[in-house]
Parts: C-alpha cells; structure tokens; sequence
C-alpha cells in the first residue's frame, strides 16, 4: 500500500499532522498483534517436541537444550541491533513482512531437519527473522497514537506473547499425544516424515499468511524527530551510530534502570514458563496435556488481560498527573506479585497452586506493553527501533538466558533432589521481584528528566 513517509524527509509540517484515524490504527494494532502471536508459537513450539525430536535425532539433553536457547535467543538479541537499525533508517513495515516471511520459512525448515546441525541452523533462522519484528513494531505503533493512548495500543500488542505462548502449551499438549502415538507419516515430495516435522511444517503456515495481511499496512509519518542542526524547523534524516551511542550515555540511568527492572521480570517469566509445568508434573502428579491445558489457558486468559490492563492502568495514572506511570505500574506489579510467587509452589493442593498462578500470571504480564510504550516517549524517531533492540537484547540475555537456568541450578547444586523445584521456584521468585521493584524505583525521578528532555524535539 502507498503512503509511505519515512523520517528523510519528515519536515515539521508532517510531524504537525493530524493523527490516523483510529478504527485504522487498532486496525494496525492488529495485524501486528496477530504477527506477534504467530512467533511466539513458532519460537515456543519447540519445547513441547522435545522427546520425539531427542528420539528420532538420537540427541541429548544438552543438545536440546541449546535448541530452546541459545540457538535462538543469542542470534535473536543480537541481529535485532543491526536490523533495528536498518529500521530506524528506511521502511518499518517492509522490514516487519520480511521478518515474518522469513522465520516462517525457517520454522518449516525445522520441518525438514534430519540431523541436530540441521535443525540448529534453522533455530537460528527462526531467531534472526523475529528480530525483524517488535522493534520496528514498537516505532510503528508509536507513530499511530498519540502519547496519551499509546501505552493501550502496545499494550494490546503485547498481548501477542500471552495468546502466542497460550496456544503453543494447549495446543502442544494435545501435540504431544499425537507425536508420541503416531508414526511417519509420508508428505508428497517430501516423503516419510516424523509427526514433530509435521508439527514444524503446520505451524509455519499462519505466518505466510500474517505476510499478506502486511501489504494492507501503511507506513506512517514519523514523529518526533531529532531537528537538524541550526533547522529546528527541518528533520534530520538519521543520526549516527556516535549519536545513538551519545544519547544512551547521557539516559544511561533511567535506561539502565529500565532495562534491569523490566529483565528481572523477564527472568521471573521465562523461570515460569519453563518450570510450572515440570513442577505440576513432579509435585503435584498431573500429565504433560494436562498442565500443558491448564497452563496455556491461565496465560492466555491471565496473560492478555494482564498486560491489557497494564497499559490502561499507566494511561489512568498519567491523566491523574503521573507522568511517570509507565515506570510505576511496572513497580507496583513487582511488589503486589511477591505473595503470589512464593505461595503459589508452596501450597499443598495442585487446585490452589494453579489458582494462586493466575494472579501471578495476571501482574507479571502488566509491565510487558508498558514497558517498551515508556521508551518510545523519551527517545528521539530516528532511534526508537534501535533503543528498543537494546531493551529486547538485555531482556531476552537475562531472561531467556539465565531464567530457566536460575530455578534448574538451585534444584541440583543448593537442594540436589528434583522435588525440590517447587523450592526453587519460591526461592527465586522471592529474590528477583524485589530486585525488579528497587531497580524500576530507582528510574523513576530519572525517567521524568527524560520525559522533560524529550520536550526539546517533541
């Protein structure tokens, strides 16, 4: 679609445009959404396949466990700088279809994997393509809504990882009946193939569809532009790396506050998903479809309503004169969480477990719209996509990375009996959700200076 107006030649006249009109921008909202959800089924799929793909590839532990991580987060969080990047410079919307088309090629071709480096490489894929997606998601949203509504617009967005990460645990529970029940199937041109390669293959589809939805996208007129110098009336085209460098040196505290308090949720999160359902399972009896049910429906129906009202919950706090609202809901979910963390592996009864998991799921998802919603505010157009990569990268290496790992070595090294993750859980939501709060109450006056800077090119 025409209409495309990138920042290299966004003059003031431009930035001073009436906002789309609404029904246009949730429209927007929603596509990106629908994207959103399509990658976390693809990147969460594989955790659910994990004893077929171990026993048809004949691959251990330790290989499976680089699938789930490293081969997706650290190429994930590392191409996301380069490509957003490219994003703050030339068309976002261009960049998100080509992301999207590209790990669903690449989630098919774990599809088509016979050997681990196969299917290592293609994990990769996978990673490199989603990184093409929320930072230059974030920019475009920004550039949709007002200031006043844009916490509820990436709010809804973020609901993507809760519907995403929802269906991949109810759904791959009924999965993993099949898989474990079924033998080869034969595909024409590809032969006989394994039901977990099936799985691989069926979920890609979605995505090649969410590409054509693209087309129908308008890339906005950027907003907030850096000035050029001695032009305040004319728009930079893109600052420089050196520039970009400079600007998260002089915000260095509230994006390091920011970044650290938004990771140890992160850390909470990522802990969680991976160790309810083995906790479920160890302690508590229950089967792998029967947690993978319960499980995914608290985070789909806990999940998006949580991060939902996250977003109107800091708008509802700015209009009563917070300006700080989106760092503040973040502290305030830390804190009322707490309880919840630590009751919630303790208790005796599965019931009240999974009971005491839904409000956990509930505050937990709060700050996950809010948070890159705050950066979009304080950071200049021109490297909006890039300050959130930066966030992502940090967010993703603490909480992807160390998450699953923290509750996994405190079980062997401090306890040494695998019951004993329910302690381990407790222990480490205990620990971090406190170290969340401080860290986002510490930004909190340096996120207002920000917000007091940002009115010089706003």
């Amino acid at each position: 679609m025409g209409g495309a107006e990138v920042g290299n030649s966004a003059g003031s006249s431009e930035q001073d445009a009436p906002w789309p009109r609404p029904a246009y921008s949730w429209y927007v909202v929603g596509i990106l959404t629908v994207a959103y959800t399509v990658s976390f089924v693809d990147r969460q799929i594989v955790s659910l396949l994990v004893e077929p793909i171990r026993r048809d590839l004949q691959i251990s532990d330790t290989e499976i466990s680089l699938l789930q991580g490293f081969a997706f987060a650290v190429f994930y969080t590392i191409m996301g700088l380069p490509i957003a990047r490219f994003a703050d410079r030339h068309s976002r919307r261009a960049i998100v279809a080509g992301g999207i088309f590209f790990w669903s090629l690449m989630t098919a071709a774990c599809g088509l994997a016979h050997n681990f480096w196969q299917l290592f490489a293609a994990r990769v894929g996978v990673g490199v393509g989603e990184a093409a997606l929320s930072p230059p998601a974030y920019s475009i949203i920004a550039d949709y809504f007002p200031p006043d509504r844009l916490s509820r617009a990436i709010s809804f967005y973020s609901m993507g990882i809760y519907i995403g990460a929802g269906l991949a645990f109810v759904v791959g529970g009924a999965v993993i009946q099949l898989v474990e029940s079924a033998g080869v199937t034969t595909l024409p041109i590809l032969g006989e193939v394994y039901s977990w390669q099936v799985t691989f293959i069926t979920v890609a589809a979605p995505g090649l569809l969410v590409v054509a939805l693209m087309a129908t996208v308008r890339e906005p007129i950027r907003r907030g532009l850096l000035p050029k110098s001695g032009s305040p009336q004319t728009a930079r085209s893109s600052p420089s790396v050196g520039e970009v460098i400079a600007f998260t040196r002089r915000s260095r505290k509230v994006l390091l506050s920011h970044y650290m308090g938004h990771a140890f949720l992160a850390l909470i999160g990522y802990a969680n998903f991976a160790w309810i359902p083995t906790f479920m399972i160890r302690n508590h009896g229950w089967s792998a479809t029967q947690v993978g049910f319960v499980f995914g429906m608290l985070i789909l129906v806990f999940g998006t309503t949580g991060v939902f009202t996250g977003g109107w919950w800091a708008d509802r706090l700015r209009a009563r004169g917070h300006v700080d609202a989106n760092m503040r809901v973040s502290m305030y979910a830390a804190l009322i969480m707490l309880p919840t963390l630590i009751a919630a592996p303790l208790v005796p009864s599965p019931v009240l477990a999974m009971a005491l998991v839904a409000p956990g799921i509930f505050l937990l998802s709060m700050p996950f719209g809010i948070a890159p919603a705050a950066l979009q505010v304080i950071t200049p157009n021109q490297m909006r996509a890039q300050i959130s990569a930066l966030y992502l990268f940090v967010a993703n290496i603490i909480g992807l990375g160390l998450g699953p790992t923290v509750v996994a070595l405190i079980t062997d090294y401090v306890f040494g009996y695998d019951l004993a993750v329910r302690y381990s859980l407790a222990i480490m939501g205990g620990t971090i959700a406190p170290l969340a709060a401080i860290s986002l109450a510490f930004g909190l006056k340096h996120y207002r200076a920000g917000l007091d800077a940002a009115k010089s090119w706003t």
